[in-house]
């Protein structure tokens, strides 16, 4: 297949990566409190079945610490994604200036001066 106009594979816009990021940032927030909404239940539960002698209360609080760690995963991953996005928007638009810059210093080119 041939490259030209109309047949990109792919196209980002930056005000698309913005609202990804924006996503990306509000996700984590939401997982910071959803993530612990459980926690002080499942540590009570396991405290009382370890006092009524119920040995449940280790299976309990590891299924707790899994969970909690993989909130921590989750929560690592959309900050990733939030502080890439936020870094590639600066970028090009940084690229983007210098090009301007680059391309307004470019003298007119004068070949058609030899060709009147």
């Amino acid at each position: 297949m041939g490259a030209g106009p109309g047949t990109e594979d792919y196209v980002v816009f930056d005000d698309h990566l913005g609202r990804i990021g924006h996503d990306a940032f509000l996700l984590f927030n939401d997982m910071r409190a959803a993530g612990k909404h459980a926690r002080k239940e499942t540590e009570a539960a396991a405290t009382s079945l370890k006092s009524d002698g119920f040995t449940m209360r280790g299976a309990i609080a590891e299924v707790n610490e899994v969970w909690e760690r993989q909130v921590k995963t989750l929560m690592q991953a959309c900050a990733h994604i939030s502080n890439h996005l936020d870094y590639t928007l600066e970028s090009n638009k940084a690229q983007d200036e210098l090009i301007e810059t680059d391309m307004k210093a470019i003298k007119a080119s004068k070949i058609n001066d030899y060709f009147t």
